[in-house]
Parts: structure tokens; C-alpha cells; sequence
């Protein structure tokens, strides 16, 4: 699934060439889609609306219009946002697709083989109805800047396994499998550590990796794996997977200390990576 990183390309791939155009015309091919509202809810949410910025929260991609309600797009495991000329053919899977003003012509288009992905227009000021994982989710390390202190409230007054806490959406919201493994290894910290546990200095130097990893990872356009869908909106994948020490990287020898493999271990159905002696 994307991340906070490959959300955020995503997003400042759109605000620079999204805000203050139109939308035209609105096309949903797959209902599931906008499941959360309905076909018709969509279209006429966004026919002749003007996007006004591009906003995300933790996974979360928003766009505002001046008819004074968002659109919240969720990519989920394979959904893609992307921008095409008008006229050239539609991706398989494209599930809305919504015409822009302006010149280029243009195209927004929605697409995800999986249909896990979601696409809402709906009020802000209504959040906790509408759409209330939104309104539940917990400080953004990005936008919010995470303070230190912040991080130390909530690793203190918690006793729960690092890497369970770190992906929790409803506590620290944009961080997800990939980028909890790279963090806690770079902070040489075990995913299993229980969080009230840790001393000052380890609190400062995860705080400063968290921090430090998702800047770097957004810079270089984020992840880009085998197995995943993820591109930015002119369909080019990230560069950040070629910078992974951990994640994916089971059985091979740790390129942090050099002397011990990267081990893989099952964790909530899904895979945790680390380095034994690094991580100890």
C-alpha cells in the first residue's frame, strides 16, 4: 500500500498542475469506487468545480474545491492517480476519470486494479460522519511536524511493541509497513521494543529518524516495488526502494553493519524486517 511519502508525491505532483483548473465533465466506470456516496454523488460533487490546493493527511490524498467541499481520494493497495492528455487511451481499471480545464487538455484519472481504493466528495465540516477514519487519524509526522515531546507522550504513555504503535493510524498517521521497518532500523531499534521502555536518548533518535527517513523517501518520489502499483501522476516510479537497508531485503547480508543477515519474521499478517545485531 502507499505511504505517507508516495501520497505526498503524489500530491505535489497535482498541485502544480491542478490547482485552479475546472473540472468539465466526470466519468465513474466502477461503483465500487465510490462506494462510500454513490456514481452520482461524484459526478455531481465535482462537474464544474474548481480545485482550489492539494492537502494529505497521514494516507490520505484531499483536494479543495470552491464549492466548499473535498475530495478525498485513497489509494489503498494498487489505487493510481495520474494525469493524461485527453485523447490518449485509458489505463485498464480506470474507474473515474474527471476532464480539466485549461491547456494542456488533461485528463485526472483514478485508476486501481484491485478496487480497494476510494474516491469521496464530501463536506469537511462533516468529517466525522463522513468519512470518520479521516477524522480519526493521529499527528502527521509531515504536516504536523512532530515535535519530540509530542513522540515522547505518546511512546510513554503507551506499552505496546514499536512497530505496532508506529503503525497505528489512530496515533501517528502516514506510516506503514516499508517505512516502519527502514525507521526502526535506522534508529536500532527492535520492532518487538515496548515503547514506554525507551530511554530519552533512544526517543531523540527515533524521533529524528522518523523525521529524516520520510524526507528523504519524499524526495526521491518514495517506493517503487515489484509487487506494487505505486506511480507518481505522470507514471513514474520512485526511486527510495534502492535506498531500503531492511524491507524486502530478507537473507541478505545487513549493508548497515555487514555482519549479520536482514531476518523476515511474520507480524499481523503481514512481514516484519530487521537486523538482529544492529536491532538488538
Amino acid at each position: 500500500m502507499p505511504e505517507l511519502p508516495e501520497v505526498e508525491t503524489v500530491r505535489r505532483g497535482l498541485d502544480v498542475r491542478l490547482v485552479g483548473r475546472t473540472i468539465l465533465a466526470v466519468d465513474v466506470g466502477r461503483d465500487r469506487t465510490v462506494r462510500r456516496t454513490s456514481a452520482a454523488a461524484v459526478i455531481d460533487g465535482l462537474t464544474g468545480a474548481t480545485i482550489l490546493d492539494t492537502r494529505r493527511r497521514g494516507k490520505y490524498l484531499l483536494l479543495g474545491l470552491d464549492t466548499g467541499d473535498d475530495v478525498m481520494i485513497h489509494l489503498r493497495m494498487s489505487g493510481r492517480v495520474l494525469l493524461h492528455p485527453m485523447g490518449e487511451p485509458r489505463p485498464p481499471h480506470t474507474h473515474v476519470a474527471a476532464r480539466l480545464s485549461g491547456e494542456p487538455a488533461e485528463e485526472l484519472r483514478f485508476v486501481d486494479p484491485r478496487t480497494f481504493g476510494e474516491v469521496v466528495v464530501f463536506d469537511p465540516a462533516n468529517v466525522a460522519v463522513e468519512i470518520p477514519d479521516l477524522a480519526r487519524l493521529g499527528v502527521d509526522p509531515i504536516t504536523d511536524g512532530m515535535s519530540r515531546a509530542t513522540l515522547a507522550r505518546i511512546v510513554r504513555g503507551r506499552a505496546r511493541a514499536l512497530k505496532a504503535l508506529l503503525l497505528d493510524q489512530h496515533v501517528i498517521a502516514g506510516i506503514g509497513n516499508i517505512y516502519c521497518d527502514e525507521i526502526l532500523h535506522a534508529a536500532r531499534l527492535r520492532p518487538d521494543r515496548i515503547s514506554n521502555t525507551l530511554t530519552p536518548r533512544e526517543i531523540t533518535r527515533l524521533h529524528a529518524e522518523i523525521h529524516r527517513v520520510l524526507v528523504e523517501a519524499i524526495e526521491l518520489g518514495g517506493s517503487t516495488l515489484a509487487d506494487t502499483q505505486y506511480v507518481d501522476v505522470d507514471g513514474n516510479g520512485g526511486q527510495f526502494q534502492l535506498n531500503h537497508r531492511v524491507y524486502d531485503r530478507a537473507g541478505q547480508r545487513c549493508i548497515t553493519c555487514g555482519r549479520s543477515d536482514v531476518v523476515r519474521i511474520p507480524w499481523a499478517g503481514r512481514s516484519t524486517h530487521f537486523c538482529p545485531r544492529c536491532q538488538r
